[in-house]
């Protein structure tokens, strides 16, 4: 299953603040902290807690927020299937990133263990 150019247009668009706080309650509701989610996040992007809040705060969208992050080189070892999506297939770089991201926090919502989460580190 590939994903639409609709599909693409509309990650490209949307808030990452807006999605962030959803983020937070999942990984808080499976007994995960925010620590840990902010650990995952900065692994893929290379933004520490400061840069993460500043973004938030400047209502950056997903576009914007993968076109400064630093995507770790390990992150093309994060595979499987995420909303519905096999991650290896998706072609639109975009929307791969943001995949990336939505696997992570899924790993670390079910309880995986840090270290598989941050492939390679």
């Amino acid at each position: 299953m590939n994903t639409t150019d609709t599909h693409n247009q509309r990650i490209s668009k949307m808030i990452f603040g807006s999605v962030y706080p959803m983020y937070v309650e999942k990984v808080e509701k499976k007994g995960r902290t925010k620590e840990e989610l902010h650990q995952v996040i900065e692994w893929l992007t290379g933004f520490d807690e400061k840069k993460l809040q500043d973004l938030i705060e400047k209502k950056v969208t997903f576009e914007e927020f993968f076109k400064m992050a630093s995507l770790n080189p390990n992150a093309e070892l994060i595979t499987g299937v995420i909303c519905g999506y096999r991650i290896e297939e998706i072609e639109n770089p975009l929307t791969k990133r943001a995949r990336y991201l939505d696997k992570l926090v899924d790993e670390l919502a079910k309880g995986r263990k840090m270290e598989k989460i941050v492939r390679g580190a």
